[in-house]
């Protein structure tokens, strides 16, 4: 994230960091942006990245990506959010990843179309100006269930 930051920094944009107390202990937290909120626990920041969000991009990483990307498709579900969620699909990184997707939406598991929950781009501008096209989604209940 520090390096989308420098990016962002590079190009006269704004940053705002939301980082744990014990990641900024261990002097992991950005000293170069306008703003860097420090709180106590990743529940925390992830309720407050969500809450000052307007759109989410998810950027090729590991675990802790895929755990923000989960929780905030789990809220669109929910109708706790209809802001845009992306996937900037450098070389293919998501495609195993849509598959999935695809899968559980087959096999009835999401309320969510992937294709209505998530936009996916390989080109970022692209991906941005997509992301701002696409309507709120809509979740669906399947035969059978409730809400």
């Amino acid at each position: 994230m520090g390096h989308v930051a420098d990016g962002v920094l590079e190009s006269g944009g704004t940053v705002t960091g939301i980082i744990t107390q014990q990641l900024m202990d261990k002097e992991l937290g950005h000293t170069g942006i306008q703003e860097l909120r420090v709180v106590d626990t990743m529940h925390q920041r992830k309720k407050m990245m969500a809450d000052i969000a307007h759109c989410f991009v998810a950027l090729p990483g590991g675990v802790g990506t895929l755990d923000e990307l989960f929780e905030i498709l789990a809220w669109a579900q929910l109708s706790i959010h209809d802001h845009p969620v992306g996937l900037l699909n450098v070389d293919n990184f998501y495609d195993p990843l849509v598959s999935l997707l695809h899968h559980m939406e087959k096999e009835k598991f999401l309320r969510v179309a992937p294709d209505e929950a998530i936009v996916v781009d390989v080109d970022p501008a692209r991906l941005l100006d997509r992301m701002a096209a696409h309507p709120p989604r809509t979740p669906r209940v399947h035969v059978g269930e409730t809400r």
